[in-house]
């Protein structure tokens, strides 16, 4: 066995020239449907293909591609976080179309207005830079024009003024006076600022919603920003970098804050904007820190299809149809058993194992895993994420053409994946064990450093193998998702 797979992940870097480029995907026109945003429309969605099982089989087959596409889908850096977002627009039968920054640059919006622009999470920088120049002068145009964008946690950052903002609200974001601060998830609850025509009557005063890691609003004096709802207390599942609060005694807890100067109980956003609403000429945005896709989360759902219907002119869901399906990576059905996909899910299923027996994963629910501070177990549940939902999928000829092409090359980086990652996590084990030890050598953090570097890119960035996995993947699922 070679020692820590090290040296098999520093050969990823060596030949870039050769890493599989993603086509482009030819922009395949928007239907009869679409709309001026500013114009209320019903729609009524019908099958997207005939004889296709359903995904939901509670609701009625949706609509996406060229039918009758109503609701556009930011897709880059998109990832699991626009997964959410597909899943809760498919379950409620609304036509969407996922659409690229360079779509949006070569005047997409400008042609075919939608009658919303849904930028999900994922890295606002990425997505900003995707978009290019005419990328980001299109969507101001467009929201300028009467258009609606409306942003979840990443797509809320990219919504902002400053560095990698569109600029369509004032604010900025807020810089973290701890980095612990930024480590919070799960659900909070909300105070509502009533009324308002985008708070449904029937929400609770206090809302119980999900935030995944999110950043924070700088607010500024303005008379146009309604903020919507501001952060509470923390609900059942709320988790401070990998710590469940539920799980610590308060009285003790706050004994040691006080005594260490450390804050974990998140006190520090009580009060603080979490969903805002603005104007932007002619135009609304709605940005939101709480993730109001998440699976299986009643009072988020039904807050997003209200806001869906009231801004965007959908026709409302029925109020019992709102909850969104519970997504079990493990029981989701294969309908593509493509050798190759099946390959990918045995390794990270032995990958997730081991870093579950080393102490430095676990399984917070469904979808999601949970891993101890400093372990990259985000950028490992994206990817296991993608590839479940791919099997999930029935394949027409653009996404098995695309996979096939690149299946070779991404398997090949997949070996030197699992090799440098089972060396890693065993590392990471050790030196949680050794650290501190007087008799034992301790294992350097810098040489840590440099195989997380090698396996999944620079700190508050990504890249390295799991960056070239992560290409090939979210073309696929686009290219699955567009049928």
């Amino acid at each position: 066995m070679r020692s820590l797979g090290l040296e098999n992940v520093q050969e990823a870097g060596k030949d870039k020239e050769n890493r599989p480029k993603s086509p482009k995907v030819p922009d395949p026109g928007v239907g009869h449907s679409a709309l001026c945003p500013y114009i209320k429309i019903g729609i009524h969605a019908v099958g997207a293909r005939r004889g296709a099982p359903s995904l939901f089989p509670e609701t009625e087959s949706p609509v996406s591609g060229e039918e009758m596409s109503s609701l556009y889908v930011y897709w880059d850096e998109a990832n699991m976080w626009g997964l959410l977002l597909w899943r809760a627009l498919r379950a409620w039968g609304l036509p969407y179309r996922l659409v690229r920054g360079g779509e949006i640059a070569n005047g997409l919006l400008s042609k075919n207005p939608p009658a919303a622009l849904l930028v999900p999470g994922g890295w606002a920088k990425k997505k900003f830079e995707a978009l290019g120049d005419s990328g980001v002068k299109a969507i101001r145009d467009y929201v300028a024009s009467g258009g609606v964008y409306l942003g979840f946690c990443g797509g809320a950052g990219l919504g902002l003024s400053g560095p990698f903002g569109l600029g369509l609200c004032p604010w900025k974001r807020r810089v973290f006076a701890e980095r612990m601060q930024h480590f919070c998830s799960g659900h909070i609850f909300v105070r509502t600022e009533r009324p308002n025509a985008l708070i449904p009557d029937a929400l609770p005063e206090k809302p119980l919603v999900p935030i995944w890691w999110p950043a924070r609003f700088d607010p500024e004096d303005s008379s146009d920003i309604s903020v919507l709802a501001t952060y509470d207390a923390p609900g059942p599942d709320f988790w401070v970098a990998d710590l469940p609060l539920s799980s610590l005694p308060r009285e003790p807890l706050q004994t040691l804050e006080t005594k260490y100067d450390i804050h974990l109980w998140p006190d520090f956003m009580r009060g603080r904007p979490c969903i805002i609403q603005g104007p932007f000429g002619k135009g609304k945005y709605v940005l939101s820190y709480a993730h109001l896709e998440t699976p299986d989360s009643p009072d988020a759902n039904a807050w997003l299809a209200h806001i869906l219907a009231v801004l965007a002119g959908v026709d409302p869901v029925a109020p019992e149809k709102t909850r969104t399906p519970a997504w079990d990576l493990e029981k989701l059905a294969m309908r593509w058993a493509d050798p190759s996909l099946r390959t990918t899910k045995a390794v990270l299923d032995e990958l997730i194992r081991q870093g579950v027996d080393h102490l430095l994963l676990f399984r917070r629910n469904s979808w999601l895993l949970g891993w101890r501070r400093g372990i990259p177990g985000s950028n490992i549940n994206i990817l296991y994420s993608l590839v479940c939902q791919a099997q999930n999928l029935e394949p027409l000829l653009a996404a098995n053409t695309y996979w096939q092409k690149h299946a070779p090359a991404f398997l090949e980086t997949l070996e030197r994946f699992r090799l440098g990652l089972t060396g890693y996590l065993l590392a990471e084990r050790l030196a949680m064990t050794v650290s501190g030890s007087e008799s034992v050598n301790a294992i350097p953090g810098q040489g840590l450093k440099k195989q997380r570097a090698a396996l999944f890119g620079p700190p508050m960035d990504y890249g390295g193998l799991y960056g070239e996995m992560l290409a090939v993947l979210d073309e696929l699922i686009q290219l699955l998702l567009e049928h």
